[in-house]
């Protein structure tokens, strides 16, 4: 059996702590490559657009290569789904996300030659587009690049 570095524990222990706590808790992702960040919209489109920008310009996926973009996008989609319970839609059925993300990249497995795997954590609130009426709200998607 090949032994595996939890991507996903990292990446949803990224969005619900710190950056710190996190690599308290799972000390084995210590090379893994991530980014952080947040987002607020009714725009399903926006919350893809923002992860991937946000993961371009910290150079964690290349612009150059098609197949890195295409197992984030994947990996995002996956995540919302979580988050969206099925729908993947928001503002078009009038809900509002108010989210933290994470993107982790980096080899699970020990055996190199299984590649490098993406995982997006998207954490927050979801809701009513109205102050107060949200509940929280967790998706992660994986994907291997």
């Amino acid at each position: 059996m090949t032994e595996q570095i939890s991507i996903g524990k990292y990446a949803t222990l990224l969005t619900l702590t710190d950056e710190q706590t996190a690599k308290q808790l799972n000390p084995d992702c210590d090379q893994m490559q991530f980014i952080v960040g947040k987002i607020g919209t009714m725009s399903l489109n926006k919350i893809i657009s923002s992860i991937e920008t946000a993961a371009r310009r910290q150079n964690l996926i290349s612009e150059t290569q098609y197949r890195e973009t295409h197992a984030l996008y994947h990996a995002i989609l996956e995540a919302v789904n979580g988050i969206t319970r099925g729908e993947l839609s928001i503002g078009e059925i009038m809900r509002t996300v108010g989210l933290k993300f994470s993107v982790v990249r980096g080899y699970p497995y020990s055996d190199k030659q299984e590649g490098e795997w993406i995982a997006v954590s998207l954490y927050g609130t979801i809701g009513a587009p109205i102050k107060g009426k949200e509940h929280e709200t967790i998706g992660l998607g994986i994907n291997h690049i």
